[in-house]
């Protein structure tokens, strides 16, 4: 038997916490955390998708996500969070970033994404992260607002460089490997955005 990937959701609203892991019971080992020292005794080794309120009540996500890269936990890590996007999300090292309210099958189809992306070599799962966080600063701020931040710039231009070198891997890639390529980015590009939330 198979074993089945460990999912982490560290959310304050307990109610909420517990619905996400009914959610996804049926397909993976999840475990919840509603409290930051909660989160640091279940993430570990194990742990192949972190999903990550922003707003907790002794430390932030964004300290936990910052621990958890510190020490060196390569999991795939989305915000789900009603905090809207501002430029300091360039410099945080999530995957993907996700307003709530968030629904069923939006919360199951992130974390096959994010389960997809994870066996990206590094500069693929770079890519998406990347974008994912140009998606959502596109999505929250006005175009003047955007072309002013030195931030952005130097964001989409990292982008840039990425497609052309990623252009390079796939003018390399044989036909049939290309069409599964395609298909999976396709599947898995798309930075994922629902409604707003209040918590």
């Amino acid at each position: 038997m198979t074993e089945r990937p460990t999912v982490v959701i560290v959310e304050d609203e307990r109610q909420l916490a517990d619905l996400y892991a009914e959610w996804l019971a049926d397909e993976y080992e999840v475990r919840t955390a509603y409290r930051a020292a909660d989160a640091r005794e279940v993430i570990d080794e194990d742990v192949e998708v972190l999903l990550l309120d922003r707003r907790l009540p002794t430390a932030s996500g964004d300290e936990i996500l910052k621990e958890v890269r510190d020490r060196g936990i390569d999991c795939q890590v989305a915000m789900v969070t009603a905090v809207d996007p501002d430029f300091d999300i360039i410099d945080m090292g999530f995957d993907d970033y996700v307003i709530k309210p968030i629904e069923r099958q939006d919360l199951r189809d992130l974390v096959t994404q994010l389960l997809t992306r994870g066996l990206y070599n590094d500069e693929v799962r770079e890519y998406f992260a990347l974008v994912s966080k140009r998606a959502n600063l596109e999505a929250a701020k006005p175009p003047s607002e955007l072309a002013d931040d030195d931030r952005y710039q130097e964001l989409t231009e990292e982008i840039a460089d990425l497609e052309r070198r990623l252009d390079d891997i796939v003018d390399q890639l044989e036909d049939e490997d290309f069409s599964v390529v395609l298909r999976t980015l396709q599947r898995t590009g798309n930075p994922r955005q629902t409604g707003t939330g209040d918590s």
